[in-house]
């Protein structure tokens, strides 16, 4: 490639990439500040008092539920706040798998207000618009309960709170942990001495603590969505739609239901005003959402591609990330498939 083409390819993808890069950056940085603000006044066992509930039945400490809270508002920040968790030493790899899938809802929730509510549903109607978010809204609530029920059964009640707390103060032979001071150690002290730091100390150390994690993360980030964007730009990912003819045949969806499927699985919003127009005639509300699901599990396929595996490996980095997009993929195929079959099966 002659320098100026690869400038050409090139200089599109930075542009392209540099703000979303940025954004991400924001929300990361805000999830990793709230998580070291929230040990800093104590904020976690406040927090823990309401979040209990779901995470002492998952068998994981009370202070995940302030991250599993916080995806209801952000899921990069939750995301966020579950790395550093990690990083700290306060979850290990398994609890952590876990606890991102307990974070499934929650993360369902906020697009509701913010995407499904005031676009999709209108699009829609209200009866294929409920229905769809409705089924969307069980699939997420399935793997919720899955990450709990698989917190009760694989991980040891209780935990190993002595470990977490030792490993918490330091990590990476010796370096100070990210959130807090010593983890569980810096709430407790908070506990016996409210007056020990004032709100601008607590600021303070939490923005201190943040910067590293920030100055890790993004590099990789950046990196991965650069490579990512490229290969799309110069590869022909959408040929993975041709999948969906077998399986559209199979489910007895009706023909039209390859075109929206093809347009769905890059386009959310466009694919929901592309079938719009066919529910009554060629579609009922029932195969119309059905048709959208399976969309749904294309897009997936293409989204992993496109923003997971980036966004992923920036998180955790490539080894832990690539388990995380797994569990998430496997879940997310066999509750569309369980919707699948009750909204396919005669009435």
């Amino acid at each position: 490639m002659q320098p100026g083409a690869a400038v050409d390819t090139v200089w599109p993808v930075l542009v392209e990439v540099a703000p979303r890069v940025a954004r991400i950056a924001v929300f990361i940085a805000g999830g990793v500040f709230l998580a070291n603000v929230a040990v800093g006044f104590g904020l976690v066992e406040k927090i823990a008092t309401f979040s209990k509930y779901l995470t002492r039945p998952a068998n994981l400490p009370d202070e995940v539920g302030t991250a599993i809270v916080t995806t209801a508002a952000s899921t990069t920040a939750g995301y966020g706040m579950l790395a550093d968790f990690r990083e700290s030493g306060r979850l290990d790899d398994a609890e952590t798998l876990i606890a991102v899938t307990m974070n499934t809802f929650f993360g369902f929730v906020q697009h509701i207000f913010t995407f499904y509510a005031p676009v999709l549903i209108p699009i829609l109607g209200l009866e294929v618009g409920l229905l769809y978010v409705g089924s969307r809204a069980a699939i997420a609530l399935g793997i919720t309960i899955a990450g709990v029920l698989a917190g009760a059964v694989l991980l040891p009640r209780g935990g190993t709170e002595v470990d977490r707390q030792d490993d918490s103060v330091t990590t990476d032979g010796g370096a100070e942990s990210a959130v807090g001071d010593g983890g569980r150690a810096a709430t407790a002290d908070h506990a016996t001495d409210d007056e020990s730091e004032s709100v601008p100390d607590v600021l303070h150390t939490a923005a201190e603590k943040t910067w590293p994690k920030i100055r890790r993360i993004v590099p990789r980030l950046a990196v991965v969505y650069v490579l990512v964007t490229l290969l799309v730009r110069t590869q022909d990912v959408q040929s993975i739609t041709s999948v969906a003819e077998p399986l559209t045949s199979l489910l007895g969806l009706p023909a039209a239901s390859l075109l929206v499927v093809g347009v769905f699985a890059f386009d959310t919003t466009t694919g929901a005003a592309t079938i719009a127009p066919m529910v009554g005639s060629t579609f009922t509300p029932r195969t119309a959402v059905a048709t959208m699901l399976l969309g749904g599990i294309i897009s997936f396929a293409v989204s992993t591609f496109k923003r997971s595996i980036p966004f992923q490996y920036g998180i955790w980095g490539p080894r832990f990330g690539s388990k995380v997009i797994a569990v998430n993929t496997a879940l997310k195929v066999v509750f569309i498939a369980a919707a699948l079959a009750i909204l396919l099966a005669p009435v």
